[in-house]
C-alpha cells in the first residue's frame, strides 16, 4: 500500500507543484484521491518510475474532497485522456453534492469531441469515455477485495467537503482534504500510518491582510494547529502538502510543526511516495 503525490500545490500557479492530487497504490491498482491541474501526466510521470498502475489505462477511480476548483481542474483531463489512450471501462467518480451536475457539463462541453472520436476514423471505445458518479455521505463510500475507503466530514467554508480513511487489514492511510480545525479531527486521524495533511505557515500568515487572514483562519490548517493535532492523533507519519507557506521557506513548515509536535514529519513534493 502505497501514497504517491501526485500534486501537492494550492490555487497558486506553482510550475514545481501541480494541482491538489495524490493516488493510494495497492494490489496493481490505482485510487485517485482529487484532480488538480496536471494529474494525467503527473500520473504517467510515476508510472513510468515504477508504478505500472498510475498508467494513464489504469486511471478508473477518483475520489474528490471537494469542487474548488484547483482540485476539480483536471477532472475532464481525467475522464477524456485515459481513454483516448485505451482505458476501456467507466471512471467511477466519488464525491459531494454537486459533482454529478459538474460531471453532465464537462461531458456536455466536450461532447463534440466524444462524438468526433466515436463516429470518426479513431478506433475508439465506447465505454472509456463514461463516467458513473456516487454521491456521497459521511461513511463507508468505496469497498473492494483491497481496501475499504471511509469518509469523514471536513470544515472548508459553507459547502461539503470531506476527509477520506483508506484501510486495509495491515495499514491506515489518512487524507485531510481542505479543512479548518474542527471536532472530531483527532478522531478522524486516529490510527493513521500515513496521514496526509493540508497546511499553511503560521508564521507566514502574520503577514496575510486581515482579509485574508479571516479566509485561511476558517478554511485551512495552520502549522500550529496541526502539530496540537498531530500529538494527540500520533499518525506513523504527517506528510505536508497543499502548502502555503505565505513567503517562508517551504523548510520552515516543517521547523514549525516540530517545534509542538517531535513525531515523523516531512514535507510533501509532487512524485514522492511513501
Amino acid at each position: 500500500m502505497q501514497v504517491v503525490l501526485l500534486g501537492t500545490g494550492t490555487p497558486n500557479a506553482e510550475p514545481e507543484r501541480s494541482g491538489p492530487a495524490l493516488a493510494i497504490v495497492i494490489a496493481g491498482r490505482s485510487y485517485l484521491v482529487d484532480c488538480g491541474p496536471g494529474v494525467v501526466r503527473r500520473a504517467v510521470q510515476a508510472s513510468r518510475n515504477g508504478l505500472p498502475a498510475l498508467q494513464a489505462r489504469n486511471l478508473e477511480r477518483v475520489f474528490f474532497t471537494h469542487l474548488h476548483s484547483d482540485h476539480t481542474a483536471g477532472y475532464p483531463d481525467l475522464m477524456l485522456t485515459p481513454w483516448v489512450l485505451e482505458r476501456q471501462r467507466p471512471l467511477q467518480a466519488f464525491g459531494p453534492p454537486g459533482l454529478q451536475a459538474m460531471t453532465e457539463h464537462l461531458l456536455s462541453a466536450y461532447q463534440a469531441d466524444i462524438r468526433q472520436r466515436l463516429d470518426g476514423l479513431e478506433p475508439a471505445n465506447a465505454g472509456g469515455c463514461q463516467v458513473q458518479v456516487t454521491e456521497i455521505e459521511p461513511g463507508l463510500v468505496y469497498q473492494d477485495a483491497h481496501l475499504r475507503v471511509q469518509a469523514f466530514a471536513a470544515r472548508h467554508g459553507d459547502w461539503p467537503a470531506f476527509g477520506f480513511r483508506f484501510s486495509t487489514p495491515q495499514r491506515t492511510i489518512v487524507i485531510s482534504g481542505d479543512t479548518a480545525p474542527y471536532p472530531g479531527m483527532v478522531e478522524n486521524y486516529a490510527g493513521a500510518d500515513v496521514l496526509v495533511h493540508e497546511v499553511y505557515s503560521a508564521a507566514g500568515f502574520q503577514r496575510r491582510s486581515p482579509d485574508w487572514q479571516r479566509y485561511h483562519a476558517s478554511m485551512h490548517t495552520s502549522t500550529t494547529e496541526l502539530a496540537q493535532v498531530a500529538l494527540q492523533a500520533q499518525p506513523g507519519l504527517l506528510v505536508l502538502h497543499h502548502l502555503l507557506p505565505f513567503g517562508e521557506p517551504e523548510e520552515r513548515l516543517v521547523d514549525e510543526i516540530r517545534a509542538i509536535c517531535p513525531g515523523p514529519v516531512t514535507l510533501g513534493n509532487d512524485l514522492d511516495v511513501f
